[in-house]
């Protein structure tokens, strides 16, 4: 079905794996509508709770956008702009899925590619990929992944600096950043992400994505307006028909039956 992605679905998890392994697993235009078909596909498929986001081979996850095709000669300048939004829209998209992406590094995670890792949930990386902004030694900046970025890390001056000079991190130093949840040794990659999405497939789908949406909404309001629309949707979650099977199941030492979708 796809050129350039493949697609695995396996115990309530989709794993989406770019795959251009010849190029780096580089971003093309049709990739990128690809991934967009694909993450909007299984965050409406019922039988999927969550979403893997990974790369083909062991060395890059993927090296950001493909130059050769991305700014073909032949495009008019509106086109390459055109093009230029999708990767905004595909963070867009990411923002308000309704269920839980991880993503699986398995290689290097460079510009676009480093910007599409930290827009995932929870990161888990192999602690021998690197990480690094380096448009600016083709005369570029890192424009559209400024944005997620900068919502996570937790050292913007040292991000700024990555930016600036083109330097690449370790994993290590990428977790101290905020933007890997998990630095874990190669062997140990697949073991890692199962165990994650396998807490998270046991959760209420319903609650997972009000809990989601909440916290992505929140994060950019005002102190006191965030207060106020989290106990808004404190309200709103005591309503769902998930809480009072969740009570019901602690307290006869069950596993709950979820209802909610």
């Amino acid at each position: 079905m796809y050129q350039t992605i493949t697609i695995e679905v396996k115990d309530k998890v989709a794993t989406i794996t770019l795959s251009r392994e010849e190029r780096r697993n580089a971003i093309s235009p049709t990739m990128m509508t690809e991934l967009l078909d694909a993450i909007k596909k299984y965050d409406d498929d019922p039988n999927v709770l969550a979403i893997v986001l990974t790369g083909a081979g062991s060395k890059v996850f993927c090296a950001g956008a493909d130059f050769g095709e991305s700014m073909g000669a032949t495009a008019s300048f509106l086109e390459r702009h055109e093009e230029q939004r999708k990767f905004a829209e595909l963070f867009k998209i990411i923002k308000g899925l309704k269920k839980p992406l991880l993503g699986r590094i398995n290689g290097h995670a460079l510009g676009g590619g480093l910007g599409l890792a930290c827009a995932c949930d929870i990161v888990i990386a192999a602690d021998d990929c690197r990480f690094g902004t380096p448009e600016i030694n083709v005369g570029l900046f890192p424009y559209v992944i400024m944005a997620t970025l900068l919502r996570f890390t937790s050292a913007p001056k040292r991000l700024l600096e990555m930016m600036l000079t083109g330097e690449r991190v370790d994993a290590k130093e990428a977790q101290q950043l905020g933007l890997v949840n998990y630095a874990v040794p190669r062997e140990q990659l697949d073991a890692k992400v199962d165990e994650i999405t396998k807490k998270i497939v046991n959760k209420s789908p319903a609650i997972l994505r009000l809990g989601r949406r909440a916290f992505y909404t929140m994060r950019d309001m005002e102190y006191e307006k965030a207060l106020e629309y989290l106990a808004s949707m404190l309200a709103i979650n005591t309503m769902a028909e998930d809480v009072a099977e969740g009570i019901a199941a602690f307290l006869e030492k069950r596993e709950p039956v979820w209802k909610g979708k």
